[in-house]
């Protein structure tokens, strides 16, 4: 429905008003009326759509009738379809009749202009800004959906500035320019009423410290373009003297949806009118644009790898260098966080987490830093964060636990379930049994990733293990066929089935841990005969069957989807769960090359048992497996491959708009 404004008319002199394309104007034609009028005839020039409601009909003038009565209920709409080349050049006029009829006992006169305004974004998601019928004051999801989007600028596009993009109200670089959304208000019009109308660009009071606004009047010049919206700026009147019939803004995101935020922004444009010197100005007409902040969004190991990060400390340099040689035969670079930067934190993977955000018009990665803060706290920012590449962060004032490192953050490949599609996969996140004392991820870090919408995140049972990290007991590999992946779950059944099995083939003896100095060497008939080893397993198995059941639940997975990794692990109840020997699923995946801990398991006819039987199982799905010895450099202090190393991966190619969550 066309936004309609009362206009009241006088018979003492003309009323001039301005009416803006598109939309209706109601004249009041029973409050202007002389005491003895009981009828009145309306007639306008050329560019004037007349119509009459009467008994709630609505006639087009003209008609055959040319007297109305003024019964309460009359009312007269207009419109105009063509912008006026002068002020006032259309006009309406309405004469009001007594009893008597014939000469009329009053005239009111309306001189009318018509002009443009209208405040546009690319709403239709398109990556350039037009006009369009679809409702810019919505914000709809799907394929179909409509409605402007906006990133957050966390990225830093100048590397001499001190803070990131949107921590500051300046303009740094066209690169800058390039990572906001365009917002372009058109008029369109006799020029001299814009000098006596205002144009007031405005944002809601409750928006105005998410987003800021930035305006150039025509210039191109960087030091031209002034911080003109948001934060303590609630509204910016556009000046006649600067304003051609194009103006474009440009606008930042300065926050991600969280709790309290939905991500949803509100822009107006108000064209005031001042009826005479010394009054209020009035508002005549308001146009509304909507924009939607940009979620920030994982990607899962199945995606196709970008960057491989590494750690390099006192201890580790064979393990970098195989590290950096499975990236080379992935054709992935290699990035090497050196011992100045990570201060001996070897962790990168419970440090950061690779993710993106994305708009039609733009895409750049972001990394999200975990609330941990140990030796490597300072890399994201200073080696991370730079041109294109953002960064964002939320803080654990409650004191963060285990389970706020990274490594309990994963995210599933896309799954559907029960016919709710998941284009973007599921969020993963271990937790613990609702029980007293337990451990859980910290309330601002959980409450942000529900916020983003998108990637709907599920709670798993983690709290059962010493270090508490999903990572430690599931991973995900691509596959060709079925869901296009595997998911991979730590077993500590199928371990001592493996074993059970090896023992009747007659290599009882066989030991664990060939080749490692100083570190004892059980072997298959030793481990059989621990029955608290078994005990501990067999509770171990339990809490892995439980975290089963909510995978096949939460991402929709059949058992032919799930692969059982041999695995057994060690500890106590009270202390926690700890790998047993390098655990095989905390591995590295690059497209179909896995970097897998080397797990050390008893020989048989030369070959370990426990590589053998995990090459069984990847390789059919056209997976390369590499056992990397992470054994003295890693395992022992409680994390192997994947802990300590991170990939930034391609992003989905799925729009995020186009799911609805």
């Amino acid at each position: 429905m066309a936004q309609q404004r009362r206009v009241q008319l006088s018979t003492q002199r003309p009323t001039s008003t301005v009416c803006v394309l598109g939309t209706e104007l109601s004249l009041d034609v029973c409050g202007s009326a002389p005491k003895d009028a009981v009828a009145f005839h309306v007639q306008g020039t050329p560019g004037v759509k007349l119509y009459v409601v009467h008994d709630t009909q609505s006639v087009k003038l003209p008609s055959s009738v040319s007297r109305w009565p003024l019964a309460t209920g009359t009312e007269v709409l207009l419109a105009m379809d063509a912008l006026s080349k002068d002020v006032g050049d259309e006009k309406v006029r309405i004469s009001y009749f007594g009893e008597a009829g014939g000469v009329p006992v009053g005239r009111a006169m309306l001189y009318l202009t018509c002009v443009d305004v209208s405040l546009d974004a690319d709403t239709n998601r398109s990556g350039a800004v037009s006009r369009t019928l679809l409702d810019k004051a919505t914000w709809t999801w799907g394929p179909d959906g409509h409605g402007a989007i906006l990133l957050v600028n966390c990225d830093r596009d100048d590397p001499k500035a001190e803070t990131l993009d949107n921590r500051d109200t300046a303009v740094r670089s066209y690169a800058d320019l390039k990572d906001m959304s365009q917002m372009v208000l058109r008029t369109r019009g006799p020029r001299t009423i814009f000098a006596g109308h205002r144009l007031v660009l405005h944002v809601d009071f409750s928006d105005a410290d998410k987003v800021g606004v930035f305006y150039g009047g025509n210039s191109v010049a960087l030091e031209e373009y002034k911080h003109v919206l948001g934060g303590s700026k609630l509204a910016y009147a556009i000046k006649p003297s600067r304003h051609q019939e194009e103006s474009i803004f440009y606008v930042e995101g300065l926050a991600f949806p969280d709790v309290g935020f939905s991500g949803l922004v509100t822009f107006h444009v108000t064209l005031l009118e001042s009826p005479e010197k010394g009054l209020l100005e009035t508002p005549i007409f308001t146009d509304t644009v909507v924009f939607r902040v940009a979620p920030w969004i994982m990607t899962p190991n199945t995606a196709a790898p970008l960057e491989v990060f590494v750690c390099s400390v006192d201890d580790n340099e064979d393990f970098v260098a195989a590290v950096g040689a499975m990236a080379e035969k992935a054709k992935c670079p290699l990035t090497v966080c050196p011992l100045l930067e990570n201060r001996q934190d070897r962790w990168i993977q419970d440090e950061v987490e690779f993710g993106y955000v994305q708009a039609p018009h733009k895409t750049f990665p972001v990394v999200f830093d975990s609330p941990r803060d140990r030796g490597l706290k300072d890399f994201p920012v200073k080696s991370i964060l730079g041109p294109d590449f953002g960064y964002v962060a939320r803080q654990a004032p409650e004191g963060a636990s285990s389970l706020d490192s990274f490594g309990n953050l994963e995210v599933s490949p896309p799954v559907t379930v029960q016919g709710k599609e998941y284009p973007l996969g599921r969020i993963l996140i271990g937790s613990s049994f609702p029980r007293f004392g337990g451990r859980r991820m910290a309330k601002a870090v959980k409450d942000f990733l529900i916020a983003q919408q998108v990637q709907a995140p599920v709670e798993l049972f983690s709290d059962w293990l010493h270090v508490g990290h999903v990572d430690e007991f599931l991973s995900f590999v691509p596959a060709p066929d079925r869901k296009g992946f595997r998911l991979l779950l730590a077993s500590p059944s199928a371990c001592y089935q493996l074993l059970k099995e090896k023992q009747e083939e007659g290599f009882g003896e066989a030991a664990m841990f060939q080749g490692l100095e100083k570190v004892p060497k059980p072997t298959i008939n030793e481990i059989l005969a621990n029955e608290a080893l078994r005990k501990f397993n067999n509770y171990v198995q339990s809490c892995i069957s439980w975290n089963r059941d909510i995978l096949k639940r939460a991402l929709g997975l059949a058992e032919p989807d799930i692969l059982d990794i041999p695995q057994l692990f060690r500890g106590d109840v009270a202390a926690g769960a700890e790998a047993f020997f390098p655990d095989m699923v905390n591995m590295l995946v690059l497209g179909r090359h896995l970097g897998i801990p080397k797990p050390f398991g008893p020989l048989v006819g030369g070959q370990c048992c426990l590589e053998q039987r995990v090459r069984a199982l990847l390789e059919p799905l056209g997976l390369t497996c590499t056992f990397i010895d992470d054994y003295f450099s890693y395992h022992v202090l409680s994390g192997e491959v994947h802990c300590g190393t991170n990939v930034r991966r391609k992003p989905f190619t799925f729009k995020w708009w186009h799911m609805v969550p």
